[in-house]
């Protein structure tokens, strides 16, 4: 798990928050730069190829693994390429090779996604998240801000070349990980790959409770997320101190309490864990309404972020866990990412409303709500039966 997550983490940046440093960098203006963000999209399309990864396997390998290291080594390529260019004589080409970058990164999402679903015994899937989680963030951050650091000593082509080799990790982590058990009645036609999954999830009990607790358990944390920045440079601090405290103290929180939480997963069980762990991350945000009330505060700041990010890590591993609960082998590549997509559809939509509630209510009211917004889902955990949750 923990080399594919850092494989997995490790391209996102190079398409996002790095790429447009590197741009800024040339001067590139800032509408262009804004248009690089669409290079993006694959990442919010990945169900219209999910199914045939379902569908197809490659000679080598095994199920999962022979497309995890194509898209890898593709992927290689890909970056390596990305950095044989300079922005301001060969823009289109590197939005070309981003754009190949994007979906290359989200094919191997697709594929990692299923083979944890595909080879973690119940017992392991929280604590086998929380690692492969952990270890995305670290990339992450090792294709951001260390590519920053490193692009003031080497030039960005140098850069990204650098970064294309890390993904040597995720390609000896595809040959040293263990073959996922192949299931006999997997899809033999596309139409079943996309169909199937669809009824084999609506033909079992509560299959519509559980897809409303997949789509509201994280719905108050979303949100939150989303007018923190502008709540905390409302109260006066500098975005050099909020940084320092959200990348620093933040990326250490949430990879404690997702590992936290994975051990704890499986000596609680999954029902428990959901209802507890959800009640902990809707509750940090109530240090939100006291930061509120005190205002620009350092050390309330530091408790404020840290607990927010230990519970979310916590709630992530048991929501990790509940998701990979969700899917059937046969197809666990389409199913999780129809339940992935589906668990931030309500997020987004309310979420887009956010700057009004928060205009509207101050942000005391605003944080109030997150909080309660929390409640539904923990609500329909409680009233069914905990069978449900395996």
């Amino acid at each position: 798990m923990a080399p594919l997550g850092f494989s997995s983490g490790l391209p996102i940046a190079l398409t996002g928050s790095t790429l447009t440093a590197w741009m800024a960098t040339e001067k590139i203006d800032l509408a262009t730069i804004g248009l690089f963000g669409l290079v993006n999209l694959p990442h919010n399309l990945k169900i219209l190829w999910a199914p045939l990864l379902d569908r197809f396997d490659l000679p080598w390998l095994s199920r999962r693994r022979d497309w995890m290291i194509v898209s890898q080594i593709a992927l290689f390529i890909a970056i390596f390429l990305m950095g044989s260019f300079d922005p301001v004589q060969s823009l289109t080409k590197i939005g070309l090779f981003a754009f190949i970058v994007a979906i290359l990164s989200t094919s191997q999402d697709i594929v990692a996604d299923a083979y944890r679903v595909d080879v973690l015994r119940e017992t392991e899937r929280a604590s086998g998240l929380a690692v492969f989680v952990s270890l995305y963030r670290v990339a992450m951050i090792v294709a951001g801000a260390g590519a920053l650091i490193l692009s003031e000593m080497v030039s960005w082509q140098v850069v990204y070349k650098i970064l294309a080799g890390l993904m040597g990790i995720g390609v000896i982590g595809t040959i040293l990980a263990p073959v996922a058990t192949s299931p006999s009645d997997t899809p033999k036609t596309v139409r079943q790959a996309v169909i199937l999954p669809w009824l084999d999830f609506f033909s079992r009990p509560r299959a519509i409770v559980m897809l409303i607790i997949l789509m509201t358990y994280k719905v108050g944390d979303w949100v939150a997320s989303i007018m923190l920045m502008p709540f905390l440079m409302d109260l006066g601090f500098s975005r050099g101190e909020i940084g320092a405290v959200y990348k620093g103290l933040g990326l250490a929180a949430t990879v404690a309490g997702a590992l936290i939480g994975g051990a704890l997963v499986t000596k609680l069980g999954l029902r428990v864990s959901l209802v507890i762990f959800g009640a902990l991350q809707a509750g940090a945000n109530a240090l939100y309404i006291v930061l509120a009330a005190v205002g620009q505060n350092s050390s309330m700041l530091i408790l404020a972020l840290g607990v927010d990010h230990l519970f979310n890590g916590l709630g992530t591993a048991a929501f990790g866990a509940f998701l990979m609960s969700l899917c059937n082998k046969r197809f666990s590549a389409t199913q999780y990412a129809l339940f992935s997509s589906a668990a931030t559809i309500v997020g987004r939509l309310i979420g887009g409303g956010s700057g009004f509630i928060a205009g509207y209510t101050g942000w005391p009211g605003f944080f109030v709500i997150t909080l309660i917004a929390a409640a539904p889902a923990l609500v329909l955990i409680l009233a069914t039966p905990a069978d449900r949750f395996r």
